[in-house]
């Protein structure tokens, strides 16, 4: 397996777990959002996204920790297995406030120099709101997937200790 998705509702730690399967694969991980936001929190233009998203995925291998709706067919097309991160809301959430509150206090630097800020974070559009209106959708899709024959394999993590077991699998880098 060099080619993955992880997959996963808002705040479910997608970019946490692509970390780990690539540093414990030494295959490539590429950040989603700094491949979709320039500083600024100006959104890149879907085409381009959907240009940058298809070279990385034209590669024999990478790790990507998301797909958004708009160029989701490309690494799906490519990939050899989509992780999903399954978790309960109650988990996926608290994860989710916790690492935002902790970007907010500290004023930590994410994709491509942006932070978030508390109004952002809080408003209609902003994450902890997304997290609502994207996880039912999200989590059907990902359910889906594991029993459709057009679809990469697809591991459905549904807890931390399922996560940590599966991790031990992968065994080391080259």
């Amino acid at each position: 397996m060099r080619r993955i998705l992880v997959y996963g509702v808002t705040g479910s730690g997608k970019s946490t777990l692509a970390r780990r399967i690539a540093a414990a694969t030494g295959v490539p991980y590429h950040s989603v959002d700094d491949l979709a936001w320039e500083p600024g929190w100006t959104a890149v233009p879907e085409e381009e996204q959907r240009r940058r998203i298809a070279r990385i995925c034209a590669g024999d291998e990478w790790v990507l920790d998301s797909a958004y709706g708009s160029w989701r067919d490309l690494p799906l097309a490519r990939a050899d297995l989509v992780v999903g991160l399954d978790l309960p809301r109650w988990r996926s959430l608290g994860r989710l406030l916790r690492r935002t509150a902790y970007r907010i206090v500290s004023r930590t630097e994410i994709c491509n120099g942006n932070r978030e800020r508390l109004r952002e974070a809080l408003s209609r559009d902003g994450i902890v709101a997304w997290h609502f209106q994207s996880f039912a959708r999200k989590r059907d899709r990902m359910r889906a997937w594991r029993s459709d024959p057009a679809v990469p394999e697809v591991v459905l993590l549904r807890s931390p200790s399922e996560v940590e077991r599966w991790l031990s699998t992968l065994g080391t880098p080259r």
